[in-house]
């Protein structure tokens, strides 16, 4: 019997070490960088993201054939960035994002993810500042945001794609379309991840319908809408909420990703979709069985 869902062609799917409890460089509670490696090739995906840097091999060679033996190929490099402090902090970050990109690169992506920093601690929750950036602020978010596109276009030939997160200054319907409004759509373009969206109270297919030209990348996240309602109701940070099961498995929570993937596949552009469940931390034996059904959900919805 064949499947009556059109197939999204030009939407590669893949998955990341987040999906694998994995938030941070080096920690004994996540899984061993080789042990994702397997588990997300043997799972059925294609492409992964680099996570954290230091999680995996940093030395381009050893990673190129670390990833070759098992199929995979990379989609993306992460770095965090406080852009709204100002040219203050700009060596500072570009120290950061430098080797990143140069990683990235060298991996043959074409996209460098940008996360915004948190407002509060993703781990703790101590509030690090105000959670409303002044005018100055923005302007300096932006700028510089622009600014940082230009130089990792320049120097690595990667694409710059900002992450609107839970708990950062780039989260709210709001906050995300005065930041589309306020940069240069050739140097900016968005990563929309369906749950951290949901999480701040977007809706991701009026997002993509509205801002297709910025939509650059996808990632593919469900929230489970009762456990965010007390989130919501009692100002659980971030991390914390994580750890209660507020990101859950596809498609158990919202928003539903038909209706995203057919509005990305309206697009008619070549779109990276690549599968994130917060999970950290997590059992070490939870994530690869979550991997393979999710990619199996997937590819009913024709990706």
């Amino acid at each position: 019997m064949t499947s009556s869902v059109p197939p999204l062609n030009r939407i590669r799917v893949g998955s990341a070490p987040d999906s694998w409890g994995v938030w941070f460089p080096d920690d004994p509670r996540q899984v061993p960088w080789q042990r994702f490696l397997d588990e997300v090739a043997e799972a059925g995906y294609e492409w992964i993201e680099l996570g954290p840097y230091g999680y995996l091999p940093t030395d381009p060679a050893r990673l190129a054939d670390e990833t070759a033996l098992r199929g995979l190929k990379v989609s993306a490099g992460t770095v965090f960035t406080g852009l709204h402090h100002g040219p203050a902090v700009w060596d500072k970050t570009w120290a950061h994002v430098a080797d990143i990109a140069a990683l990235t690169r060298e991996m043959g992506a074409d996209h460098l993810v940008v996360i915004p920093s948190f407002w509060r601690d993703d781990k703790t929750g101590q509030v690090l500042e105000d959670r409303t950036l002044t005018p100055a602020q923005w302007h300096d978010l932006t700028t510089q945001t622009e600014r940082l596109g230009r130089e990792v276009r320049d120097r690595f030939g990667l694409n710059i794609v900002v992450h609107p997160h839970a708990d950062t200054h780039i989260d709210s319907e709001d906050n995300v379309s005065r930041f589309l409004d306020a940069t240069d759509p050739d140097l900016v373009s968005l990563c929309l991840d369906t749950g951290h969206y949901a999480y701040c109270g977007g809706d991701s297919v009026k997002l993509i319908e509205t801002y297709g030209e910025r939509i650059g990348y996808l990632h593919l996240k469900q929230v489970d809408p009762e456990i965010l309602t007390d989130v919501i109701a009692n100002e659980v940070p971030f991390g914390p909420a994580v750890g209660r099961g507020v990101m859950c498995e596809p498609p158990n929570g919202v928003p539903a990703l038909e209706p995203v993937l057919t509005a990305a596949r309206n697009l008619d552009v070549d779109l990276f979709a690549i599968v994130e469940q917060d999970m950290y931390p997590c059992p070490p034996d939870k994530p690869y069985p979550i991997a393979k059904r999710t990619r199996r959900f997937l590819r009913s919805c024709g990706a």
